[in-house]
């Protein structure tokens, strides 16, 4: 399962980067985070956040790892629980006044749950579409 969209802002590379690459920042943005706290690290490859997320009326915990930082440009974490692997993958691009964003979030299901999961498009693309607008509207105020 893929969720991927698109972001432009006039904030800078720079000032994008540092707001997400702070991954504690998806309470601000994503309307499925509940709460994500930073475990370990400094930000770069190797920290761990912990986050507990709300998706079709249930909650969630995921551990994040960063596993790809490159200041300005790229940040990429895998979490993981018993039933999912995710992988999150930010792209921030010079474009048009400011910044562009893709953000890429892969969902692998372990478990009885890979068997239901096909059936869980309709709430993915919701998840989607109100990350897309939380994450424009949040990076509007940067």
């Amino acid at each position: 399962m893929r969720i991927q969209r698109t972001v432009e802002t006039t904030a800078s590379p720079a000032a994008v980067f540092a707001y997400l690459s702070d991954f504690t920042s998806t309470t601000e943005w994503d309307p499925g985070s509940v709460r994500t706290t930073r475990v370990s690290g400094d930000g770069g490859v190797g920290t761990e956040y912990h986050n507990v997320s709300r998706f079709a009326g249930r909650e969630t915990e995921l551990t994040y790892r960063v596993v790809e930082h490159e200041p300005d440009r790229l940040f990429a974490l895998r979490g993981e629980n018993r039933t999912v692997v995710a992988h999150d993958t930010m792209e921030i691009e010079p474009g048009g006044a400011g910044t562009r964003v893709t953000y890429t979030a892969d969902f692998a299901f372990k478990g009885a749950v890979k068997y239901v999961a096909p059936l869980l498009g309709p709430a993915f693309r919701k998840l989607g579409n109100e990350a897309e607008r939380g994450l424009r509207e949040a990076l509007a105020a940067l």
